[in-house]
Formats: C-alpha cells, sequence, structure tokens
C-alpha cells in the first residue's frame, strides 16, 4: 500500500516539542501541529488529537493505527504518549505502531535535508545522549547501531558520509569527538510527520500490536540524579 493509503493518527512527546499529525487515506490529506511538549504535553496532547481529527472528518474507530514516538527519550513524555496511545486505542479497538524516536530522527533529516547516512543524537539529559546509527537503502532504513545512550565523549563514529542530526549539539557540542564535531549537522526532531512517513512501513511488515502491548522503549534505567550528583556535574 501507499504512504497515504492509511488513516492514521501519530505524535510524539520525547523532547520539548509536542507533534502531532493526522493522515486522510481518502486524499492523503495530512493535518499538523507543533507546539511545546514536556510539561505541557499531558495536558494539550488529547484536545490536539481530538481537533485533528475533527477538521480532517475521522473518528477514531476510522484509523488503521495510532502511531506514536514510544522512545528513547524524556521519561514523563515517553510515559504521556504511550498512555495517551493505549487509551485511545483501546477505546477505539484499533492496533498501536510504536516507532523508534532516534529513527524519526534520521527520517525527518532526510525529509529536510536528503540525509542517507545518519548519526541520529537525542538530549538525554543527565550529560549524556541518546543515538543510533541509520542508513537509507532500497527505499527504506536499515539499523547501523544502537539505540543506546553514552557520554558525549564516547559517541562512536559513524560511517563514512553520515551526518549528524537531532537536538544534542547545543547542550553537548563542544564534548562531542572532534572527528564528529567536524560532520555536517541537521537540527531534526521525531515529527508526528516523520513518523507517519514511517509507519507504512511498519505495517506492512506487522509491527503494529494490541493497545495493551504498546510499551515505552528505556535504554537507561536511572532517569533522575541525587543532589550530590548534580552537584559534581555542575562542578
Amino acid at each position: 500500500m501507499t504512504h497515504a493509503a492509511f488513516n492514521l493518527l501519530a505524535f510524539d512527546t520525547s523532547t520539548e516539542q509536542l507533534s502531532v499529525a493526522v493522515q486522510r487515506a481518502a486524499d492523503g490529506r495530512r493535518l499538523t501541529h507543533q507546539g511545546a511538549g514536556g510539561a505541557q504535553a499531558s495536558a494539550t496532547l488529547i484536545p490536539t488529537v481530538q481537533r485533528l481529527l475533527a477538521e480532517a472528518g475521522l473518528a477514531l474507530g476510522d484509523l488503521h493505527a495510532i502511531v506514536f514516538g514510544r522512545g528513547p527519550g524524556s521519561f514523563t513524555g515517553l510515559r504521556t504518549a504511550c498512555s495517551v496511545a493505549q487509551g485511545l486505542a483501546w477505546g477505539a479497538g484499533v492496533p498501536v505502531l510504536p516507532l523508534d524516536t532516534l529513527l524519526a530522527v534520521a527520517e525527518a533529516a532526510r525529509q529536510s535535508a536528503g540525509a542517507t547516512r545518519v548519526l541520529a543524537l537525542l538530549d538525554a539529559r543527565m550529560g549524556e545522549i541518546y543515538h543510533a546509527e541509520y542508513a537509507w537503502a532500497d527505499a527504506g532504513w536499515q539499523t547501523l547501531a544502537g539505540p543506546a545512550v553514552s557520554p558525549p565523549e564516547r559517541l562512536p563514529l559513524p560511517a563514512a558520509g553520515a551526518v549528524l542530526a537531532g537536538n544534542a549539539f547545543a547542550p553537548h557540542g563542544e564534548r562531542l569527538p572532534a572527528a564528529l564535531r567536524a560532520l555536517p549537522r541537521v537540527d531534526a526532531l521525531p515529527t508526528a510527520e516523520a513518523l507517519l512517513a514511517l509507519a507504512p512501513a511498519g505495517l506492512t511488515a506487522g509491527r503494529a500490536v494490541p493497545a495493551d502491548q504498546a510499551l515505552p522503549l528505556y535504554i537507561r534505567d536511572k532517569v533522575a540524579q541525587t543532589t550530590a550528583e548534580r552537584a559534581a556535574a555542575r562542578a
């Protein structure tokens, strides 16, 4: 099926940006919203979903799937996305398609800059970076490494021709190895539009799951620092 052959709802709350999109199969129309995420996402996500569905003339039961960024990312943001996806999908009886946020970063970089080999980087806080390397081949993404979390100094050097994409440059750029700092950069976030582009491959591959099986992806068990650890990091 083509990319536009599905009625889809997609959203991501893994970063400080809330991104929501609805795709209507009848004409391929897409309605999108970008706004403040973080702590506000839990209050604004459902009203935004309701508004976009109404504008598209779709009910939840008309959807082929609900797509969400499963992580890695903000602990609170991932919990918000997962719980909303589960609740909406359960009530409407539609499947859920969880997708990796770092893969969505790579797709956003492809859409905006034509990147076909990407080291996706997202700020993991606590002085670390979430990272994964991807290559575009045969009209799809292949995962070369990751996802993982590392201090900036320990990030692996990607294959030749790769670009860096994500939101980790401002907080961590000076700590990246010199070889990485020399690579081209693309500012990219895991947008709902990127999730919509990735969804058909996931659906046709059978990766959609029932609502109760939609889980966030955590690659770091510890999600907060002690007061002493924060003080040491500032020092």
